[in-house]
């Protein structure tokens, strides 16, 4: 609608929230962040300096409650990963529309309690929006790759092959972070799960998992059993595979990759990955710096994805992509992360579900 803007609220104004309150604010034109909640005091205080005009809240049913009365008409999840699924089912009950952070839940079967939420609250809202935001599919070398692959240009894709690899924060944060994060596979991986499900294609089918992983820098996370290093083969029914990496030690900072090969070429997504396109000439050679952090490579990506969920919901368009995609990469993840405790090959028919014999046994 011309001229009309979304009215918004935020969950959560940590580290990602405050992002998204930040995109929403101050970079999406068509919409207006009218509120946000947290339960922490310190990030409301920021909120007010901030977010100038923008109500706070330090209870998120509240929030919902009183900016009902005020128009509210979507609201952004980007509170702790724990409450994701909860915070999502209570606004889509309520018919509005929402963008909510991945994953929707580290366990497959709450995040799929969003999903059939979703589905019921449609029956009588059939214009509500609800998207998980998997930001890089928002990015626009990922987006130029996926046209090429989709318009022939490298035959049939085949192997896909992606990793997500953090800087070493030697703070001990992922450590902490680990007793609530779903592991390695769910909190990383989660990115090049759904990639892989983009290329190959929505429907794709998983015929088995397996994974390995180590902790080179990291010995306490085996109390949370997670790794800071770990491997990954996922066996699809269309005859593909792919192969993830994911770590938390990189030195010089974010590398994001991947590649898609296909049977008459490959793409390659950020293979040299730069912060910018200066080069730095020391006596010790020729230098490019990379981004610290995923927000630094990512930053105009979670930019994108605002303004179209925005546009998605004000002009009653298609969502960019399928809820239940968010479901599978968890699902997926999940094995994953199983597989890499149990160190054993995870089989699954063609209906999903899962198989106790290995399928190679039965050959």
């Amino acid at each position: 609608m011309v001229g009309q803007k979304l009215k918004v609220a935020i969950a959560g104004l940590g580290r990602m929230g405050a992002r998204h309150a930040m995109h929403f604010y101050g970079l999406t034109p068509r919409a207006d962040l009218i509120a946000a909640s947290s339960p922490e005091q310190k990030e409301l205080d920021w909120a007010a300096e901030a977010l100038v005009g923008t109500r706070t809240y330090l209870d998120y049913d509240e929030m919902l409650r009183t900016e009902i009365k005020n128009g509210l008409q979507a609201v952004v999840i980007a509170s702790a990963t724990a409450v994701h699924a909860e915070q999502a089912i209570k606004a889509i009950k309520l018919g509005l529309h929402v963008l909510c952070e991945k994953p929707l839940s580290t366990n497959a079967e709450i995040s799929q309690s969003v999903v059939t939420a979703y589905r019921e609250s449609q029956k009588t809202h059939p214009s509500q929006k609800v998207i998980c935001g998997f930001s890089r599919r928002f990015d626009a070398s990922y987006r130029d790759a996926h046209e090429k692959m989709t318009a022939g240009l490298i035959g049939t894709p085949s192997v896909f092959r992606s990793q997500t690899c953090d800087k070493l924060d030697p703070s001990g944060f992922f450590v902490a972070y680990a007793e609530f994060s779903g592991g390695i596979f769910v909190d990383c991986s989660i990115h090049d799960i759904d990639l892989a499900l983009w290329f190959f294609g929505e429907d794709s089918k998983v015929k088995s998992v397996s994974a390995v992983g180590i902790t080179a820098v990291e010995p306490d996370l085996r109390k949370f059993n997670d790794r800071d290093n770990a491997v990954a083969v996922i066996e699809f029914y269309n005859g593909k595979i792919a192969q993830l990496y994911c770590s938390r030690m990189m030195a010089a900072g974010q590398e994001d990759t991947s590649e898609i090969i296909g049977t008459k070429g490959k793409l390659s997504i950020n293979m040299q990955p730069q912060t910018n396109l200066v080069n730095i000439y020391e006596n010790s050679g020729v230098r490019r710096e990379i981004p610290p952090h995923y927000y630094g490579r990512f930053r105009d990506a979670f930019i994108q994805e605002a303004n179209e969920f925005t546009a998605c919901c004000l002009d009653d368009t298609e969502p960019p992509m399928r809820l239940e995609g968010a479901v599978n990469a968890v699902r997926i993840g999940q094995a994953l992360q199983e597989s890499l405790l149990s160190g054993k090959r995870i089989d699954f028919d063609e209906a999903g579900n899962r198989l106790e014999e290995p399928i190679r046994a039965r050959l």
